[in-house]
């Protein structure tokens, strides 16, 4: 199968889960408008990407002079969370001037604590690594509160906030998810059978089961 259809499908199952996911629940505010407006870059690597493939991704989705916000995706590299967060490491410290976050289909519900949550709040159908210029990230902190400062939180995982805005942030998407979570629970499990079933269909190895 050609990669063109491959990558098609792949891009599918990652539009799924920003509109039906991280947009309908307000996840990032920003989401839906990068989306649209042609700011978001995609760059999909197949099998086990090196750290070299991860960076020479990473800087051909920011290359894009439109590009505000980049996502890497794996799709069939087979990782546990703890190792994908060291290719994050890894890579921040080969990328200048970005704030990276990694995102994981493995991840489960932990509503002890705002903090805890975070990895559900990143459940993505594949494992990713979204990279977010600084210069943006400060051009949303500069924004009147709170929303821009919720967009600043959620791009980068890494942004400085002020303390009570974080935890301010951090305790709505905590009381949102907290009301919603079995339908985004859901949505996320839908998402998951449909990205089995059409890359088993168009040859992408599978890197984890349903």
């Amino acid at each position: 199968m050609p990669d063109a259809t491959k990558s098609a499908e792949v891009r599918r199952i990652l539009d799924r889960y920003l509109v039906e996911v991280v947009e309908l629940y307000d996840l990032c505010p920003w989401a839906r408008g990068a989306r649209l407006g042609g700011e978001l870059a995609v760059e999909i690597v197949f099998g086990s990407p090196s750290i070299d493939d991860w960076t020479i991704a990473a800087k051909r989705a920011l290359a894009h002079e439109s590009t505000r916000v980049a996502m890497v995706i794996a799709p069939e590299i087979v990782i546990e969370p703890g190792a994908l967060r060291t290719i994050r490491t890894r890579l921040s410290a080969r990328l200048s001037g970005v704030g990276i976050a990694d995102f994981h289909p493995e991840a489960t519900l932990d509503l002890a604590t705002p903090a805890r949550l975070v990895p559900f709040l990143r459940r993505s159908p594949d494992p990713m690594l979204q990279i977010v210029p600084l210069g943006f990230l400060d051009s949303i902190r500069s924004g009147p509160l709170p929303d821009r400062m919720h967009q600043a939180q959620a791009l980068g995982g890494h942004a400085t906030v002020k303390r009570d805005v974080g935890e301010q942030i951090a305790s709505e998407n905590h009381a949102a998810v907290t009301l919603h979570h079995p339908a985004m629970a859901a949505t996320l499990d839908a998402i998951a059978a449909d990205r089995a079933a059409a890359y088993a269909r168009v040859g992408i190895s599978a890197s984890r089961s349903v």
